[in-house]
């Protein structure tokens, strides 16, 4: 299951104020697990910066005037999100300002079913509770000392290990899947080779009295002769 955990970062609050997207960070999962491929683009906003703005993000009217356009960004940008769910934080914010720029350009809009909001998720599993992103870092203790200002990449990454972590952690099914050096109860299963044992001359006497009191028994022969005393793993 291929999903894409995104975010963005802006000009302000509301494009249909004319505010733009300057940074766009995108993580791919499949099955829940990041497979090292990431979106990253930096997008001039072909306006000025707000204060309030760059207070958030710390990117700069200078830094970005030197960045691509959204319109030459667009391609490497829906061709990496593909037909992928979008796993969002606050997915009405950032699909509105997608939608904005793709609508500028003569593209369709993103569809909302396509997006999983972990705001949505968070309320639901956590009522009443704070369900920002750094509340939801704090609470399943992932790490937040480099989130000093807000970053696309950086939040959106943060956002997978958080998404993990609501759909039930390392184990959302809660199966115990065969891995390597997996640890159970403290053991380390995949270090854990047999200890072969062979019965001692009582208990193979034993056992042959044992067959002598059951009638044609299955642990002997075709010819009638006793069959082996199998050796077992202990453990």
């Amino acid at each position: 299951m291929r999903e894409i955990v995104l975010d963005t970062e802006t000009t302000g609050l509301d494009p249909a104020s004319g505010h733009r997207i300057v940074e766009i960070g995108a993580v791919e999962l499949n099955n829940h697990v990041p497979t090292g491929k990431i979106l990253h683009r930096y997008v001039n906003p072909q306006r000025e910066m707000p204060a309030e703005a760059f207070a958030v993000h710390g990117l700069s009217t200078a830094f970005l005037a030197e960045k691509p356009v959204f319109a030459e960004v667009v391609a490497d940008v829906l061709e990496f999100l593909g037909e992928a769910q979008l796993v969002i934080h606050n997915a009405a914010f950032d699909l509105g300002f997608l939608n904005a720029e793709l609508k500028s350009l003569g593209f369709p809009p993103i569809r909302a079913t396509r997006c999983i909001d972990t705001v949505e998720m968070a309320r639901r599993k956590f009522p009443g509770a704070p369900a920002s992103l750094d509340a939801l870092c704090r609470r399943y203790m992932i790490d937040l000392s480099d989130r000093s200002l807000h970053g696309a990449l950086k939040d959106a990454r943060l956002l997978a290990s958080v998404y993990l972590e609501l759909c039930g952690g390392r184990e959302p099914g809660l199966s115990l899947v065969a891995m390597p050096a997996r640890r159970l109860c403290g053991i380390d299963a995949s270090a854990w080779v047999p200890k072969l044992t062979a019965p001692n001359e009582a208990e193979a006497a034993a056992h042959e009295a044992f067959l002598a009191t059951i009638s044609d028994p299955l642990w002997r022969t075709r010819e009638g002769e006793p069959a082996a005393v199998p050796v077992k793993a202990a453990g």
